[in-house]
């Protein structure tokens, strides 16, 4: 029986990789900084008995060499979109990821799975890039037996995207549209994501760079336009000038969650989809089959008029 130790489960990856290990009878220990916030949430994701919920500063040594010690696999979902006063790129995508790899090397672990990010390697003016493509490498170096995964974006009805676009789009009447809306993306159901994960552990697939990528290829601006249709909206798509865009996430990266930074306009520019450097899901037998409009179908009432009883939903 495999042990597994997990970092960052309290997300929407984790959450849903935890009931899919336990169901497979692996033990599983879910590191958290706040065990009175995530705890009593990560406790009922897994079958009694086969979880642990542990609360740790994921930079105590000490700590993290007692939860090493008889563990098999370790799983690193941490990772942040903007920097804070307490968070950086540097020491959340760099640090803390090479620290992990040592203990693994240390405590001589059969597998480490990271999850970065796709096109981190092209996107060279971005911190957040920088920062994920530096970790990948460090990682590498530290711990040979080490799978890491680029996953295009990941979604769900516990996302920051599609949630935090169909929020936007139901409130506004006009939509912006940063270089014209043309940056491709390869969007991957969170269900499909965890799967391939649990395949790589059952399977012991060892490719050190795996791009997750889900069935379709879609522009921005055809995600906003099925994110639109599925809460039956109309909004106008305006392109925004680059100048104005980048004084615009000036002002709302100084949001306590900002809605937009100048990091991540940066970041925008670059697709998301596959370098063809590197396998993918696909060639590895692990394709994800989910659509984008079919699956936030299941969620976007919501954001419609009439909510969980609108018309469409109840069809």
């Amino acid at each position: 029986m495999k042990k597994v130790l997990i970092f960052g489960g309290s997300g929407q990856i984790g959450r849903h990789l935890i009931r899919r290990l336990t169901k497979e009878n692996y033990l599983v220990t879910v590191v958290t900084r706040n065990y009175h916030k995530n705890g009593a949430i990560l406790k009922t994701q897994g079958n009694p008995g086969y979880i642990d919920v542990v609360e740790a500063n994921i930079f105590d040594e000490e700590k993290l060499d007692d939860l090493f010690e008889d563990k098999d696999i370790c799983i690193n979902l941490v990772g942040i979109l903007y920097e804070d006063k307490r968070n950086t790129f540097k020491n959340i995508h760099v640090n803390f990821p090479s620290l992990l790899s040592t203990k693994c090397k240390k405590y001589n672990l059969k597998k480490l799975i990271h999850i970065s990010a796709l096109g981190v390697e092209r996107a060279l003016d971005s911190k957040y890039a920088i920062s994920k493509a530096q970790g990948e490498k460090n990682i590498i170096q530290n711990f040979s037996k080490t799978v890491i995964l680029r996953p295009s974006i990941i979604y769900s009805v516990d996302d920051n995207f599609t949630t935090n676009l169909m929020t936007i789009l139901s409130l506004l009447p006009v939509f912006p549209l940063y270089y014209n809306g043309k940056t491709k993306f390869s969007p991957i159901h969170v269900s499909n994501f965890c799967e391939i994960i649990l395949k790589i552990i059952n399977k012991n697939i060892s490719d050190q760079i795996i791009e997750c990528i889900g069935p379709e290829e879609l522009s921005f601006k055809e995600i906003i336009k099925k994110l639109l249709i599925s809460i039956d909206k109309k909004r106008f798509l305006i392109q925004m000038p680059i100048k104005i865009a980048k004084l615009s996430a000036f002002f709302l990266e100084k949001l306590p969650k900002p809605l937009l930074t100048r990091d991540q306009l940066n970041l925008l520019k670059y697709d998301n989809i596959p370098s063809g450097d590197y396998k993918t899901n696909n060639d590895l037998g692990l394709e994800a089959k989910l659509k984008f409009e079919d699956e936030i179908s299941k969620y976007s009432y919501m954001w419609k008029k009439g909510g969980e009883y609108s018309k469409k939903f109840n069809k």
